[in-house]
């Protein structure tokens, strides 16, 4: 090893053992003054203890800058003989120029490399360091077996206290601090302040910390409520208590400090409740959003922020959902995603692939994301509005060539059943105050939408007209069969089509068509194939109508089929009496037709999540009755609305000044029970509170009668508004109106 490493090694050996002998001597003594700081906590001890500690650290500091490559030349030399007093060379304190100097110097570094390392360590002063350590002894065992201070007995501080208070002087508040503990969630520090009052968010715990000057006998806290919270007095005078706020208090410190109107000065926390999450849609601008075309990606964003912060995760609800009509399916999921930003505000964001999730067109894709804060143990969640990607589906376009023929029309309105029975019965009550021809031919109205809704149904079995085929007589040409219409006349007199064929063809499940109703049959045929009458291959080719499997023609089960193939029936001879101007012999197949209908209904209902109508259940026994009873009066006067709580109005009115000068009663126990019971919007139930407790205590104090009725005057409830006259009808509808009336007098 070079010379030079080993000296390197012997200073920084002495200069360690230098520094753990100070440290050894001031060890005792910061001892002392920590035993000072746990039995009194005086500021004298703590400033002992940094005495301590900056003497220790400038005589360390000393001590090392005299340690230097002087000291280690010297001490090299005292130590080492055979450096025969040339160690300033070796370290080149003295320049070794020459050829003397040069071989000098390097008969040295031999020496030191050959030699025995350097022993440079001073010893430690044993004496001094015992002296030192049997004085610090002494002081601890002190500061140890001093009797501790129980709370009936004083120091002197506490005897001047004492002294004072024997003297008549009421104990005073000298000195306070509210220490505020947060709870973990908010991800707020621990703070002190020098007040009694402080804002502060729910399941934070408060650590009062007060001084009396005199010292009282016993100390609390009493709040609003009637709690009661002892104040425990420690070693140095203190009188400490803690608490965990769950809501807004309102408290006294008694031994009570007077406030400037000689009450209880009054102090209050403010409980802050967690907000919760609030979510932000950011992509797509619309909560609806359809597929454009070539569309592949779609893509979501979002924002969240909360007051104290977020969790690390969110999660991605998805809903795909598939069909149309009843026949709806859904299928749902959820992703996690991890948010970019702040702890208190975050950015969701995920882009969808529409050919991985299969989408089609018809479907629907529906997303939320569910957000939560930290709040413990109970986080808030919620829930962002749904955003929805529709696509829409394929529009069926028309064989080519048919788009001149077609004619765009509104889908045909087709009557109830229901309303066909209320129609039928009208035209029975009116039948005596309306001429024959009328009769007739509202009947025959009505059994024509007997019909239409018949035929709306019969698709459900595959029929898609009705009508029966003409004859080949020598009464009717052959060009014109097939064009006549097959609803029967006004004319009661004239022959109807539907009294034999149409029933049994309904009753078998067999579909009955005219030529030309919109099938492709060969109704223009060549005369050649016309001219066999009465071949059976020509017949059925010229009057018969066959489906190749008659079942296809529906996706009803065959308990569901016969329900609809009976109603159909009914509906069938309703319409035939209809159209006959019979409704009262219609009216039994109708109610007939109506059962089996509400059966079909109830067989095939499907309840869908996508539909998230809840409605009432309706009475049974009330329907097509025609009862009134229960239903609002139109001609009922208006009257007054409900009067509101008047507890506020009347403390409100009582707190008034009069002028005389008199002060009204007020019930303040009814309007503390008002309070207690109601979460109160709009107002301060503190300040009211405070105000309530401070006319209690003195009842004739004029400025707490008008602090209180300021506090209450956003309580009270607002005045309605007048209503505004109705504007008239006009002539037709006042003519409406008087109708209306006359009809509801008996």
């Amino acid at each position: 090893m070079r010379s030079d490493a080993i000296l390197r090694q012997a200073h920084q050996r002495a200069r360690r053992h230098a520094l753990f002998g100070i440290a050894l001597a001031a060890l005792p003594w910061v001892a002392v003054a920590g035993a000072l700081i746990w039995r009194t906590g005086a500021t004298l001890a703590w400033l002992g203890l940094v005495a301590v500690l900056l003497v220790s650290t400038l005589h360390a500091w000393r001590r090392m800058r005299a340690m230097d490559a002087r000291w280690l030349a010297r001490t090299l030399d005292a130590r080492r003989p055979d450096m025969e007093d040339s160690a300033a060379l070796l370290l080149g304190l003295q320049p070794a120029s020459g050829a003397l100097p040069a071989l000098q110097r390097v008969r040295l570094q031999t020496r030191i490399e050959r030699g025995p390392a350097p022993e440079l360590r001073i010893p430690w002063d044993a004496r001094a360091l015992a002296v030192s350590a049997l004085l610090a002894t002494i002081a601890l065992s002190a500061v140890l077996l001093w009797p501790r201070s129980e709370p009936g007995t004083t120091t002197p501080g506490a005897q001047r206290a004492d002294a004072a208070s024997s003297s008549g002087a009421p104990p005073r508040l000298i000195a306070r601090q509210l220490e505020i503990h947060p709870p973990g969630y908010t991800g707020l520090p621990v703070r002190r302040i020098d007040a009694l009052s402080a804002r502060v968010p729910v399941g934070t715990e408060l650590r009062w910390t007060l001084r009396f000057a005199p010292e009282p006998a016993q100390a609390a806290l009493v709040f609003l409520d009637g709690q009661r919270l002892p104040l425990r007095r420690d070693n140095d005078g203190a009188w400490r208590a803690r608490r965990r706020v769950e809501r807004g208090l309102l408290y006294t410190v008694e031994p009570a400090q007077p406030g400037r109107d000689g009450q209880p000065q009054m102090h209050r926390i403010d409980a802050i409740a967690d907000r919760a999450p609030r979510v932000r849609v950011l992509q797509p601008a619309s909560t609806l959003s359809t597929v454009q075309t070539g569309q592949r990606n779609w893509t979501v964003a979002f924002e969240a922020e909360d007051d104290y912060g977020l969790a690390s995760t969110a999660r991605l609800r998805v809903i795909r959902t598939e069909g149309s009509g009843e026949n709806i399916t859904s299928k749902e999921q959820a992703l996690t995603l991890r948010g970019t930003g702040t702890g208190k505000r975050r950015r969701y964001g995920h882009t969808f692939a529409l050919g991985a999730l299969g989408l089609v067109p018809g479907d629907d894709l529906i997303v939320q994301l569910v957000v939560s804060d930290l709040q413990a143990p109970r986080p808030h969640e919620v829930a962002s509005p749904s955003l929805i990607l529709r696509w829409p589906p394929e529009v069926q376009e028309q064989a080519a060539g048919l788009d001149g023929m077609m004619k765009k029309v509104m889908p045909a309105y087709f009557r109830s059943q229901r309303q066909i029975i209320i129609d039928a019965e009208a035209l029975l009550k009116e039948k005596p105050r309306i001429t024959a021809d009328e009769y007739l031919q509202r009947s025959d109205t009505i059994g024509v939408d007997q019909r239409l809704l018949r035929l709306r149904y019969g698709q459900f079995l595959g029929e898609e007209s009705e009508g029966a085929p003409q004859l080949p007589t020598s009464d009717a040409p052959a060009e014109e069969s097939g064009h006549e219409s097959d609803l029967p006349t006004n004319d009661p007199a004239a022959p109807t089509t539907h009294d034999a064929p149409e029933p049994a063809a309904a009753a078998e499940g067999e579909d009955t068509h005219a030529p030309g109703d919109g099938h492709d049959h060969d109704d223009g045929a060549p005369a050649q194939r016309q001219a066999g009458f009465g071949e059976e291959q020509q017949v059925l080719e010229r009057f018969g109508h066959t489906h190749d499997i008659p079942e296809a023609a529906t996706l009803l089960d065959p308990k569901t089929r016969e329900l609809l193939r009976a109603a159909l029936d009914e509906m069938w001879q309703s319409e035939v009496n209809l159209r006959q101007a019979k409704p009262e012999a219609a009216l039994p197949y109708a109610y007939r037709a109506l059962d089996f209908i509400k059966r079909v209904q109830q067989s095939e209902r499907i309840y869908l999540a996508k539909v998230g109508v809840d409605l009432p259940p309706i009475d049974p026994g009330r329907r097509l009755s025609g009862e009134r009873a229960g239903l609002a009066d139109r001609t009922d006067p208006m009257r007054a609305a409900t009067a509101p709580d008047p507890t506020i109005a009347n403390a409100w009115l009582a707190l008034a000044p009069t002028a005389d000068g008199a002060a009204a009663r007020v019930d303040l126990d009814a309007l503390a029970r008002w309070m207690a019971s109601r979460e109160v919007q709009g107002g301060d139930p503190l300040a009211i509170a405070a105000a309530i407790q401070s006319l209690r205590r003195d009842p004739a104090c004029a400025a707490c009668r008008d602090r209180l009725r300021t506090q209450l005057w956003p309580l009270l409830a607002r005045p309605s508004a007048a209503p505004a006259p109705r504007e008239r009808a006009g002539q037709i509808g006042d003519a409406y109106l008087d109708a209306l009336g006359r009809e509801a007098r008996p």
